[in-house]
């Protein structure tokens, strides 16, 4: 098969397509003929030699993509030759076939056509661990989305919809209509960065959030892989997700995390201008 690699760290020129040997599903495996994959933030660091992938997985980039089904390995009943699916990977998107486990394969949402749906399974493992497994979002709380308009963002701000919570972002003031169109009425035109902004940040919630005594939701935007607390909530008893211990920058040399029947990373997301999804050659 053929693969695009990385031939040493370093820029876009250390990116190689080459002959790899093709892969074969193990026991609980499935070998998908990869139709479209997606550029993340984590493959950039990765070419650049940050983000080195866990021991035991493919050293080919690409941590998500969409195809169909090629071949099962022994005990994978749930799925047949031929489905058309998205999957999260550990690695090896950058290719033309690639072998994931079955439990991180997914069937394509209708509506959803194979190339968009190889952007898919990032943006909304990352939302709906930090917004539903982690943060339990109930209906009728208000969420905060910072950075509405992102990849992650205008996901986000869906799921909210979808479970019944009030939905307020933040974004720039071009894009607050798209927001406002996806189901985010409550809004904040966005006012830049730094550790100072804290204060205006404050009042711009108090401003999207009219009960105060209700409990919020506030999903942080974490881009470009650093984090900062753009809003500090807890006054209003918020339960803040997306800040990691011990300070603002994320290590790009973390291990990638593990959630049940899933490979994903909850502090890892891409913005929209990051993301791409690509057809693969020959697809």
């Amino acid at each position: 098969m053929r693969a695009i690699t990385i031939t040493e760290p370093g820029g876009p020129e250390v990116l190689e397509l080459t002959e790899q040997p093709d892969p074969r599903p193990g026991p609980g495996e499935v070998l998908l003929d990869v139709t479209a994959t997606a550029v993340n933030r984590a493959d950039l660091l990765q070419r650049q030699g940050h983000y080195p992938p866990p021991p035991g997985t493919s050293g080919i980039p690409g941590l998500e993509c969409s195809g169909t089904v090629s071949e099962l390995g022994e005990g994978v009943e749930e799925l047949r030759a031929g489905d058309p699916v998205c999957a999260l990977l550990a690695g090896g998107g950058y290719a033309e076939r690639v072998v994931v486990p079955a439990g991180q394969v997914m069937p394509l949402p209708s509506g959803v056509d194979l190339v968009t749906a190889g952007g898919l399974p990032e943006v909304a493992c990352t939302v709906w661990s930090n917004v539903v497994m982690g943060a339990h979002l109930a209906e009728g709380e208000l969420f905060l989305v910072h950075g509405g308009s992102g990849g992650i963002g205008t996901h986000a701000i869906q799921v909210g919809v979808a479970l019944g919570a009030r939905v307020a972002t933040t974004a720039s003031g071009r894009n607050l209509p798209r927001c406002a169109e996806l189901g985010a009425p409550r809004q904040v035109p966005s006012r830049g960065g730094g550790r100072d902004a804290g204060t205006q940040r404050d009042a711009d919630l108090d401003r999207v959030r009219p009960d105060a005594a209700r409990p919020t939701v506030h999903e942080e935007q974490l881009a470009l892989g650093q984090v900062r607390a753009h809003y500090d909530v807890r006054p209003h008893r918020a339960r803040h997700l997306g800040q990691p211990a011990g300070g603002d920058e994320v290590d790009p040399g973390r291990q990638r995390h593990h959630l049940p029947g899933r490979h994903h990373d909850p502090l890892r997301v891409t913005p929209a201008r990051e993301q791409r999804t690509h057809r693969v050659a020959g697809a």
